[in-house]
C-alpha cells in the first residue's frame, strides 16, 4: 500500500434546437454567445432574467463551471484555474501557475474542486480547493504523475491516476487521513476513473487491450473486476452524469455523450482541442471547449454550453484570450 502526503484538512440570433449530431462549426455559427466581461453581482444572487440560462433547471442555473485558461507556451505557459455561473457573470480566479494546471473536477455537493497542478520540473499534484473557504490543499504529492481526479458522491475519497509505482494505475485515497489504496495493477495504463452516483463503481480509460488504443471500463468496487463499455474506437475521458444514466466523453476527437441501457451516442463537435464533453448537474447540457468567433469577428476560444433538450446552445468567452481547455459544471 502507498501513501500520499496529504495536508488538513459577442453575437448570433440564431438558436441551436435539437440533439443532432455537428461539426464543429454547425455548432458554433448558431451559437449566442456571452460578452467576455465580468458582471458583478452578489454571489448569492441568481440572474434567472437571463434568457440563456432562465429555462434551465435550478441545479445547473445556480452552479458554477469551473475551467483553465492557458497562455504562452514552453516555460513561459501560465495556467489559469477559472470559476464562473452559466449566464457568464461572476468570473473569480481560483488559482493560476506558471506551468500547467489540469482535469478540475467538482465533488457532488458543488463545495470542493480537484485538480492537477504542476510548476516547472516538478511532477504533477492534486489540491483540493474550498469554495466556502476559498483555501487550497495539496492532497496528493506522491512521486509521479498525479492526474484525473474524482470524487466518491461522499466526498470522504479520492480517486485519480498515479505513475508512483511505474505504471499508470488507479489509486483510491480517503481525505479523512490519506490511507491510499491501489485499485489496478496491470502493465498496461490505466487513467482518468471517474466514480459512480452509487459509489459502487467507477469508470476509466485502459490501453490494456492495444497499446496506444484507449478505451473504456467499468471497475466494480465489490468484485474489483473491470468490464468493457462498448465503443466504436478510440474513448477516454469519461465522466458519469449524476444520475449514472449518461457518459460524457473523447468519442475519436468529438466531444459526445453516450445514454449507457441504449448504447446510443451523440456526438456533440470536433473540438479541434481533444477535449471531451462535460454534462451539467442536470444531465440536460454539456459542456466543451472550442474556437469561435468572437463580437469582432477573430476567433477566440470559448466555453461552449450545449443543450441537449431543445433550449439554445450558446458560449461564454475567454477571460484574457487564452486557450480554454476542462470546462467542468458543478452544483
Amino acid at each position: 500500500m502507498s501513501k500520499t502526503i496529504m495536508s488538513k484538512p459577442t453575437i448570433n440570433n440564431i438558436m441551436i434546437k435539437g440533439a443532432t449530431t455537428i461539426a464543429i462549426l454547425a455548432a458554433l455559427t448558431g451559437c449566442q454567445t456571452l460578452p467576455s466581461t465580468e458582471i458583478k453581482k452578489p454571489n448569492n444572487i441568481v440572474v434567472d432574467s437571463n434568457p440563456l440560462t432562465a429555462a434551465m433547471p435550478a441545479i445547473d442555473r445556480q452552479g458554477h463551471i469551473a475551467y483553465v485558461e492557458e497562455q504562452g507556451v514552453g516555460s513561459a505557459k501560465v495556467s489559469t484555474l477559472y470559476s464562473i455561473r452559466p449566464d457568464g457573470s461572476d468570473r473569480q480566479r481560483i488559482d493560476q501557475i506558471n506551468g500547467y494546471i489540469y482535469a478540475p473536477a467538482w465533488s457532488a455537493n458543488g463545495q470542493l474542486l480537484a485538480y492537477s497542478k504542476q510548476a516547472p520540473r516538478e511532477h504533477p499534484k492534486i489540491y483540493i480547493y474550498d469554495k466556502s473557504s476559498k483555501t487550497r490543499n495539496l492532497v496528493v504529492n506522491a512521486e509521479g504523475s498525479n492526474m484525473s481526479a474524482s470524487f466518491s458522491p461522499d466526498g470522504q475519497y479520492l480517486l485519480y491516476s498515479s505513475t508512483v509505482g511505474g505504471n499508470a494505475d488507479i489509486y483510491k485515497v480517503r481525505l479523512s487521513d490519506g490511507d491510499t489504496r491501489q485499485l489496478t495493477m496491470l502493465p498496461s495504463t490505466e487513467v482518468q476513473p471517474s466514480y459512480a452516483p452509487d459509489a459502487q463503481s467507477f469508470v476509466y480509460v485502459s490501453d490494456k487491450v492495444r497499446a496506444g488504443s484507449p478505451r473504456l471500463y467499468r471497475y466494480y468496487f465489490a468484485t474489483q473486476t473491470a468490464v468493457p463499455i462498448t465503443t466504436a474506437g478510440y474513448a477516454a475521458s469519461p465522466q458519469l452524469s449524476m444520475d449514472g444514466r449518461h457518459l460524457a466523453y473523447l468519442n475519436g476527437r468529438k466531444a459526445a455523450v453516450m445514454t449507457l441501457a441504449t448504447g446510443h451516442v451523440l456526438n456533440l463537435a470536433d473540438t479541434g482541442l481533444d477535449e471531451p464533453a462535460r454534462l451539467s448537474p442536470s444531465g440536460t447540457y454539456a459542456v466543451y471547449p472550442a474556437y469561435a468567433p468572437d463580437v469582432d469577428g477573430s476567433q477566440r476560444s470559448h466555453v461552449v454550453i450545449h443543450s441537449l433538450s431543445g433550449h439554445p446552445s450558446y458560449t461564454i468567452s475567454s477571460q484574457d484570450g487564452g486557450v480554454i481547455r476542462s470546462p467542468v459544471w458543478g452544483r
